[in-house]
Order: C-alpha cells, then sequence, then structure tokens
C-alpha cells in the first residue's frame, strides 16, 4: 500500500506525473488531495479507467522515486556539510599556525633589536597621540 506520508511529502512532484500519465485528472482534482490514498486511488480509477492494483503500483512507485530522491538529496548535502566542515577546520589551522609565527618573528625581532623596538614603539605612540590630539580639536 502506498505510504501517506511519503505521498504527502512529495506531492509536488507526484501531482505533475499523476496529470502526464493521466491527462483526464483536471488540475483542481489533483489539488484538492487532502492526504487520503483511498479516495486518491478511487478518483484516479472512476476518471481513467484503471485497476486499483495497476493504480496503486503506480503510486508506490512515483513514491518510492521521490522517497530515494530526497534520501540523495539529504546524503548530498550530509557530504557538503562534511567537506565545508574540514574546509574550516583546515583554514583555522593555518590562520592560527600563521598567528603562531608571526608572533614568533616578532617576538625574536624584539629580542635582536630591543633599543630600535622600544624607539619604533615610542614613536608609533607618539604619532597615535599626535594624531589623537588633532581629531579631538576639531
Amino acid at each position: 500500500m502506498v505510504n501517506q506520508q511519503i505521498l504527502q511529502g512529495n506531492w509536488n512532484e507526484i501531482k505533475g506525473k499523476l496529470r502526464t500519465k493521466w491527462g483526464q485528472l483536471t488540475n483542481d482534482e489533483v489539488q484538492s488531495f487532502d492526504g487520503n490514498v483511498e479516495r486518491l486511488v478511487g478518483l484516479i480509477q472512476r476518471k481513467t479507467g484503471e485497476a486499483r492494483d495497476s493504480v496503486e503500483k503506480y503510486l508506490e512507485e512515483v513514491s518510492a522515486n521521490g522517497a530515494s530522491g530526497i534520501a540523495q538529496a539529504a546524503d548530498s548535502v550530509r557530504e557538503y556539510a562534511k567537506q565545508a566542515t574540514e574546509q574550516v577546520q583546515e583554514t583555522t589551522h593555518q590562520a592560527t599556525e600563521a598567528v603562531r609565527q608571526g608572533y614568533q618573528q616578532a617576538e625574536n625581532t624584539v629580542r635582536q633589536n630591543p633599543t630600535e623596538s622600544v624607539a619604533v614603539c615610542f614613536a608609533a605612540g607618539l604619532g597615535v597621540g599626535v594624531l589623537l590630539t588633532l581629531a579631538m580639536r576639531r
């Protein structure tokens, strides 16, 4: 028997296939599906003259194809999320390593040239102080 939840979950895709297979069904009739599979099967039988087994078999095929499509899409999303997570982790690791190397270089420069480092810091502080003073006067 056709699974009502799968049928409703994929209804937009399925209703197009029903109209393609059975052109006798009107858009209003297809739109009026309320989740009752028995009514849907009965409607298709009345409008098309198809045997009940044939209608149910077709609905099962269409439902199964839709469900497998959803499963494939979910697998694709999971794979993409996994790849994105791995990429973020790799980028984070690279950024952390770059910061660590930059810090190590700055520390080595200060140890090798302490006087020049103090002079540069003093000049930078003086420059910032002058800029702030000028900005506050405006």
